[in-house]
């Protein structure tokens, strides 16, 4: 029996109630919902790190991340854990084939260099941005044409931001990844695991950023915004005040992909649906709205 089966077979029983407490918590720090179906994942989750600290009962633990200095911090540690954070390059090239044919392939180069700068939200462990760093360059040097290319990557993981930032990763990650990919952008570390050269790594700025607070982030104006595979772990309310307020880091034209499937019967009055197969994407109009009004959305 390995060790995670044991962990899961040691889970101790936790009440309705229980339940409750640390639902509330979760969704008024993160925003993110579980739904019952769930129960073992964050009960899994909870018994693992417990374990780690010594602490035997659920209704300890809750104190500990809900008190004090050490409890802020611990709470930082354990929304690391809960969050998901599988994934690998180039993991939807739909996306990357909807960014060539709607943006790359309708830029002009006669007469400025084009500033390109995309925001992934929810960049979890880096390979999304690296994935979009790679793709848009290959893509100019192919056309043996120049942009200025900027990448922001948040998530609210510090530890996934952090292996972001080393840009160190399994081969494992990378059976999506094209051979001519592998030699231009990436450096042997050792027989399992490869580096992301310092001429992308430089153009990728990672930071840490809670959806909830999003109306007070810092980050400026896009001409691409992924946010796939984020909107999944929030309620409805939440996920359209999300969108809402991401279109308002939309340059006029600007692009907004999302995973498939996570919005329905979402309207802004500044955003327009895009037509591509396999990609749920949403375009920002030309013509911006006047100042000063505020933007709302039809659910």
């Amino acid at each position: 029996m390995t060790q995670t089966q044991w962990q899961l077979n040691k889970l101790m029983p936790m009440s309705d109630d229980e339940y409750a407490l640390w639902m509330i918590l979760l969704e008024e720090r993160t925003g993110i919902t579980l739904p019952e179906l769930r129960k073992s994942f964050l009960l899994s989750k909870l018994s693992i790190r417990m374990q780690e600290l010594g602490i035997s009962e659920y209704k300890s633990y809750f104190a500990y991340v809900t008190h004090g200095k050490a409890g802020r911090v611990e709470w930082e540690t354990l929304v690391d854990r809960l969050t998901v954070h599988e994934t690998r390059f180039f993991r939807d090239t739909q996306a990357l084939s909807f960014i060539k044919h709607a943006y790359l392939e309708k830029l002009t180069f006669e007469k400025d260099t084009p500033n390109i700068h995309i925001w992934s939200v929810g960049c979890a462990t880096g390979e999304e941005p690296y994935s979009l760093m790679m793709y848009i360059n290959k893509y100019m040097a192919d056309k043996n044409e120049k942009c200025y290319l900027a990448v922001t990557a948040s998530d609210i993981s510090h530890d996934a931001l952090a292996v972001g930032k080393k840009a160190v990763y399994h081969q494992n990650r990378f059976t999506n990844v094209p051979d001519e990919y592998l030699e231009q952008y990436l450096d042997n570390v050792d027989n399992n695991h490869y580096l992301v050269k310092e001429s992308l790594r430089k153009r990728i700025c990672f930071n840490r950023l809670n959806l909830l607070n999003l109306d007070s982030s810092s980050v400026g104006k896009m001409e691409i915004i992924i946010c796939q595979n984020v909107l999944i772990y929030f309620k409805r309310e939440t996920r359209l005040n999300i969108l809402n307020l991401l279109v308002e880091h939309l340059e006029p034209g600007g692009f907004l992909i999302l995973g498939a499937g996570e919005i329905t019967g979402w309207q802004h009055p500044e955003i327009i649906s895009m037509q591509y197969n396999g990609v749920l994407a949403f375009q920002k109009n030309h013509t911006s709205r006047n100042a000063g009004q505020k933007p709302r959305y039809d659910a």
